[in-house]
């Protein structure tokens, strides 16, 4: 009976259509993580993961004992906790704004600018920011020079460092996070904004008591997703942009591991390093569920 049912309402070809992307998980997601074995080992590459020493939490207390892993999990937090803040309520504004421009042609062009620079590569991007904000021949600095201000350098003062990468990160990818919230609010069911004006509700007031609600979940969704990702979200972005000079507040746990990983060697070290970082990912996010489903009634399961 179940299997008649299974085969008659579809569910066979549903599974495989599954079936390439459930392949792809196991062998990019589950099949690595056999590999883990290697921060309880003094890895060494020609021996192998059979022939290396077994050192148990050697790595580990190593980790929780260098100060430098201190400071750069700081990092790591103060830029990452920076995006976040904004990632999740700047998409939302933008998409509430564009669902307001009611001629089609402009809030397509709107729509198509501000999805764009989610598909230039970070190498792209850094270029672009690095050219608008260097000393000499910089637009920035030049229009500061203009105005009678002295030329600031941007990319090697440790104080603006932070806000250029976050004001960066937002520059590439906000317009591609809209794309999420203008589906939420395509669900909202119109006859409650019709309902609204009947009775003398101002946009705002749309806003505020039927749009803002209807996202709310939403927006909860989307900060859980980005939580998991909290301490390993700005490699490729800091490995362009960053330089010797501001190593001190820019450094993140994914270039710390690059450095000692590949740079040095230390393989075990940092296959540590990547096991923290995925533990407290999942904390983090099992912990926000947890109390966003106790508080708000709403989370990811």
């Amino acid at each position: 009976m179940l299997k008649g049912r299974f085969l008659r309402e579809g569910y066979g070809q549903l599974y495989l259509i599954l079936l390439p992307s459930l392949a792809l998980l196991i062998l990019f997601k589950y099949v690595p993580m056999g590999g883990l074995i290697v921060a309880f080992q003094d890895y060494n590459i020609f021996q192998g993961v059979r022939g290396s020493e077994f050192v148990g939490l050697e790595h580990f207390r190593r980790l929780f004992s260098d100060e430098e892993f201190y400071r750069v999990l700081g990092n790591t937090l103060i830029i990452n906790v920076y995006k976040l803040l904004l990632w999740v309520p700047l998409p939302a504004l933008f998409a509430i704004l564009l669902n307001e421009v009611r001629q089609l042609a402009f809030r397509k062009t709107l729509q198509t600018t501000l999805y764009l620079p989610h598909f230039l590569s970070w190498v792209i991007v850094g270029g672009i920011f690095v050219n608008l904000l260097q000393t000499n021949g910089g637009l920035v600095n030049d229009l500061i020079a203009r105005l009678g201000g002295h030329r600031i350098s941007f990319m090697v003062e440790p104080g603006y460092f932070r806000h250029i990468i976050v004001a960066s990160a937002m520059w590439k990818e906000v317009g591609w996070g809209t794309i999420v919230y203008l589906a939420a609010i395509a669900g909202i069911n119109p006859q409650l904004y019709e309902a609204a004006m009947t009775d003398g509700a101002s946009k705002w007031k749309q806003m505020i008591h039927i749009t803002i609600p209807g996202i709310a979940s939403t927006a909860v969704l989307m900060a859980l997703m980005s939580l998991g990702s909290v301490l390993t979200n700005s490699f490729e972005q800091i490995l362009v942009m960053y330089n010797a000079a501001v190593y001190d507040v820019a450094d993140v746990l994914e270039t710390y591991v690059f450095r000692n990983g590949i740079g040095q060697m230390q393989y075990s070290y940092t296959t540590a390093v990547g096991i923290f970082n995925g533990v407290v990912g999942f904390t983090l996010v099992v912990t926000a569920n947890t109390l966003c489903r106790k508080f708000l009634g709403k989370g990811m399961w």
